[in-house]
């Protein structure tokens, strides 16, 4: 009633792993996705720096851009900021770095790198305050 398939199936693999397309391990498929975060979190800490400058912020971007270059072998490339300012744009651009810094510490945990995990940690530490409600004053 049916006829047979008579080509292999597209899913199947062919016994042995082709050498068709690259492969890559696990610790490689991190390295890269770790370097992605940083070099994120770079940005926004660029961003940040060319509204609300500062030494912490400096420092921070510093190590960043040498972790990049650890795990990509060259350095990021980083653009000029724009200068969009004001408190929402600010507090927003904060938030975004937590995320990422959180983001990159699970990568760095996950593959055992202390450096890039210690780093996400203090650059989490450095954007929480932004991110906490203020008290209204009261009289």
């Amino acid at each position: 009633m049916y006829e047979p398939i008579r080509s292999k199936s597209v899913h199947t693999m062919a016994g042995a792993p082709s050498s068709d397309f690259p492969h890559r391990s696990r610790e490689e498929e991190l390295d890269i996705q770790l370097a992605g975060h940083l070099a994120a979190l770079l940005a926004v800490t660029d961003e940040i720096r060319a509204i609300a400058p500062s030494a912490d912020l400096d420092a921070g971007a510093e190590r960043l851009t040498e972790q990049v270059t650890r795990l990509r072998g060259d350095a990021p490339v980083r653009a000029a900021a724009a200068t969009a300012s004001g408190a929402s744009r600010l507090t927003a651009l904060h938030r975004r770095a937590h995320t990422l810094a959180g983001r990159a510490l699970v990568v760095a945990a996950s593959r055992a790198d202390t450096a890039a995990a210690i780093l996400s940690a203090e650059r989490m530490d450095a954007h929480a305050p932004a991110l906490e409600p203020r008290e209204l004053a009261t009289r």
